[in-house]
């Protein structure tokens, strides 16, 4: 009888054991963004000065160096930097229904909200804007990374229905203003409308520099995640019409066909390979920058000054820049197509 009773106590005990572990899961990549959080609400993009991963267990010694991180005004949406964050622990927060996790995402959407200017526009940094982080930005998709956030919000999509009500109207007030400011920074070339900068001056919405190679442009990559954009709009304006058509028709005009991109052995180099562009008659591609004024394809190495070749800028900057890619294949062969057959009317 003894022996009976040890053993139901053994198999409640696992039972209690197995329910405790469950309710208390937790998700360690959330665990960690909780402690990355800056005050303000946002993300930094870095750890000790350089990208990071949150899916390590972290020392306690690292902990307190996170702490003493957090504490600075260095939030900012650069390279998916705070959107990233959001995204994922409204997941995490629909998985283990742990609170801090919503609370945590819900003050990542206020540090957006926050961060917008007035007139429409998004600091790469905020609250920190120094040099260029003051700049409008569109690079490596900062704004539309925002924007897409507080859509979700609004529309109560990709797990964003558990976001608190009252993040709505002002999430849809934010886009509107946001959608205002892309139609005014569409370059105009001789009365035409083209396509968008890399980065714009917060004050006069004029075309910015940003790092020593970041010129003043047209660019053929973060334009297009722009268009994307605005052909998810539901009910567009004539404006968002006229804006995307325009675009389309400029990445029609500067596309670069019969070439691409490849990286070739180069023994003795850095990397032991370098970038080329050679002709294939199936591909086409479009360059980053595109000059304002001529829509020719430049180049820039650290000294910010323009080449016409990307064989003329230096080894590093020529394999450490994405100079060169596909990015408005899909909206041009498919996206596009399907926003005129929904907009027709």
């Amino acid at each position: 009888m003894k022996s009976y009773k040890n053993i139901t106590k053994i198999v409640l005990t696992g039972v209690a054991c197995l329910f405790f572990v469950e309710v208390n899961a937790q998700d360690l990549q959330a665990d960690n963004m909780l402690l990355f959080q800056r005050g303000s609400g946002g993300w930094s993009k870095q750890f000790k000065g350089k990208a990071f991963k949150y899916d390590v267990e972290f020392s306690e010694s690292q902990k307190s160096e996170i702490a003493e991180e957090a504490a600075r005004d260095d939030a900012n949406i650069d390279n998916g930097s705070t959107a990233k964050e959001i995204r994922y622990l409204v997941k995490a927060y629909k998985k283990e229904n742990n609170p801090k996790y919503l609370a945590a995402a819900e003050n990542g959407i206020r540090y957006l909200l926050k961060a917008q200017y007035q007139n429409g526009g998004w600091p790469q940094y905020y609250p920190d804007k120094h040099l260029y982080r003051a700049h409008i930005t569109y690079n490596d998709n900062a704004m539309i990374n925002a924007l897409n956030v507080l859509q979700d919000v609004v529309l109560k999509k990709n797990d964003f229905d558990v976001v608190s009500p009252k993040l709505i109207e002002p999430g849809a007030n934010a886009i509107k203003k946001g959608i205002d400011c892309i139609l005014k920074t569409q370059i105009k070339v001789k009365g035409k409308l083209t396509a968008w900068c890399q980065q714009y001056d917060e004050r006069t919405l004029e075309p910015a520099k940003a790092r020593a190679y970041e010129l003043p442009s047209i660019s053929g990559s973060e334009s297009d995640e722009i268009v994307e954009f605005l052909m998810s709009q539901p009910n567009p304006s004539k404006e968002i019409k006229d804006a995307v058509n325009a675009a389309v028709e400029w990445f029609q005009a500067v596309k670069i066909s019969g070439y691409k991109v490849i990286d070739v052995p180069a023994p003795g180099t850095e990397l032991g390979k370098d970038r080329q562009v050679v002709t294939d008659p199936a591909s086409t591609i479009w360059a980053r920058y595109y000059e304002i004024g001529t829509n020719r394809p430049f180049f820039c190495d650290r000294d910010g000054i323009v080449k016409y070749s990307i064989q003329d800028i230096g080894y590093e900057r020529r394999n450490g820049y994405a100079w060169y890619g596909n990015w408005p294949k899909k909206v041009l062969e498919k996206a596009y197509p399907e926003w005129l057959k929904r907009n027709s009317k």
